[in-house]
């Protein structure tokens, strides 16, 4: 007996240690997990732990703000292990010192954060404003775990669209996938990019924006990068814009874009050449 409980006990060491994604959602109200949320009201960042459904692979965590930003939020890992589930996003001074804990380093303000996704009406940015309402939902699977925000009856060129957005990650690997849709099949541009404040390495080419350096406002004082990749087919129109670095699709009903993070707290990509050196790569 004893030896078949030192053998469960291994094997359960063992996929715990090896599970490399996770997702969360839950009501600040009583913390319970859920698998969706569907509200009427289309901004429940203050209600909404870690203010919307949030997905984690080894090195990162990202976070769907449940507002009409449409932004994604970065939690720099440092790529030893889980943290999602451990400190859902908040984890204390202490812990980041002594447990080698991640952070919440990055200020998406007014941008689309790291890889959130706009519309574009051929002249500027159209946030997902949801006028019908929105959903979230967070999931495993066979790869990896989900994390997803639909918004309904967003005002777009004239009429109304249903827009998608999911990120999905996998085990092994330290990329995100966005997928965005238009639900009834129209096509329309979508927007793209990278919070890039003043002071930051800006990393600009054909398929791929990113930018490296330190966040003005945040608590922690942390180094990141972020950066999206595409297909320069999809995505002609690469600028510089307000406070950040965009890309603008074709018109398109569906698109797929790659979110790359790190910063100074994990050993691989720790600095800003490391970093430029693997997304321009």
């Amino acid at each position: 007996m004893k030896k078949l409980l030192s053998v469960l006990t291994v094997l359960t060491i063992s996929f715990v240690s090896s599970a490399q994604t996770a997702s969360s959602l839950f009501w600040k109200k009583d913390s319970l997990q859920v698998n969706e949320i569907v509200s009427e009201v289309p901004d429940l960042t203050l209600e909404v732990g870690h203010q919307g459904p949030a997905v984690e692979n080894s090195h990162m965590i990202l976070s769907m703000c449940f507002d009409d930003s449409g932004a994604i939020d970065l939690y720099s890992k440092s790529g030893r292990g889980q943290e999602l589930m451990r400190y859902l996003w908040y984890p204390t001074a202490d812990q980041r010192e002594n447990e080698g804990a991640g952070a919440d380093a990055y200020v998406t303000g007014e941008t689309l954060g790291c890889g959130g996704i706009a519309l574009w009406d051929g002249e500027k940015m159209v946030k997902l404003a949801a006028t019908k309402g929105r959903t979230a939902r967070v999931g495993e699977t066979k790869k990896g775990s989900y994390a997803e925000m639909t918004a309904y009856g967003v005002e777009y060129m004239g009429g109304m669209v249903d827009i998608s957005v999911r990120i999905d990650v996998e085990a092994k690997t330290r990329t995100a996938t966005v997928t965005a849709s238009e639900l009834s099949g129209r096509k329309v541009q979508f927007v793209t990019g990278v919070t890039c404040h003043e002071g930051h390495k800006a990393i600009i080419g054909k398929d791929h924006v990113a930018a490296w350096g330190l966040h003005p406002g945040s608590e922690v004082s942390l180094p990141v990068g972020a950066a999206v990749l595409f297909s320069a087919k999809d995505f002609p129109v690469v600028e510089k814009g307000e406070g950040m670095l965009i890309a603008v699709s074709a018109p398109m009903n569906k698109v797929r874009t790659s979110i790359l993070a790190a910063s100074t707290k994990e050993a691989e990509l720790n600095s800003a050449k490391r970093f430029e050196e693997y997304v321009v790569d």
